[in-house]
């Protein structure tokens, strides 16, 4: 899914008063993690609470990216291409209504 996909995004994930830095590096469909606050192409600062909703399906970074909840400096592309690692919604895609007849 990443195969053309390079650059560094940087997570800083606020809880309370304190931030926690991670910085992923992905590079021809590889991605590494490390833990620290180094520069990156796209800097994403946001909550831990819905950092945690973005990694589990419950939430969809690009929409909390619209409504404010994330701020995004630097490449944002990067981070909406990463996005698609994250699982959907939980329950899958909503149901297709029947055309009638």
């Amino acid at each position: 899914m990443l195969r053309n996909l390079n650059g560094t995004i940087r997570f800083d994930l606020r809880d309370g008063k304190s931030v926690e830095s991670w910085l992923l590096t992905v590079g021809e469909g590889d991605v590494k993690v490390s833990h620290r606050k180094g520069k990156a192409d796209c800097v994403a600062v946001l909550d831990a609470a819905l950092s945690d909703a973005i990694m589990t399906g419950e939430a969809n970074a690009f929409a909390a990216a619209l409504r404010g909840e994330i701020e995004l400096e630097g490449e944002v592309a990067l981070l909406l291409e990463f996005q698609r690692l994250f699982p959907g919604p939980p329950g899958g895609r909503p149901a297709q209504r029947k055309a009638k007849a």
